[in-house]
């Protein structure tokens, strides 16, 4: 019974738009957020070694690397914006303005 309490299980997600990667890993208890991302082994798998240095998030909420993981989390892995939701937002209101004034 111990053994198993000092070990936690937890998955490790990255996403693109064509293709979602999970990946299950078992680690030591206290193990960080950083710890389960190179556990899983998907940097070497999409030969892509800066996800080791991505920013990263346990169910949707942005998270320290240095964070421990309990049981069950769901850490993700981040890409980055191809464009900023504000900027985005911002360019589609002024393009609505200039329309509405035609």
């Amino acid at each position: 019974m111990q053994d198993q309490e000092a070990e936690v299980a937890v998955s490790v997600v990255y996403a693109l738009p064509e293709r979602v990667w999970r990946v299950a890993v078992s680690l030591p208890a206290g193990s960080s957020v950083r710890e389960a991302v190179r556990a899983s082994g998907l940097a070497d798998l999409l030969n892509e070694p800066g996800l080791l240095s991505a920013p990263v998030g346990v169910f949707g909420e942005l998270r320290d690397p240095d964070s421990p993981v309990v049981m069950g989390d769901r850490v993700e892995i981040y890409r980055p914006l191809p464009v900023d939701p504000k900027q985005e937002r911002r360019r589609r209101a002024e393009q609505a303005r200039a329309q509405a004034k035609r």
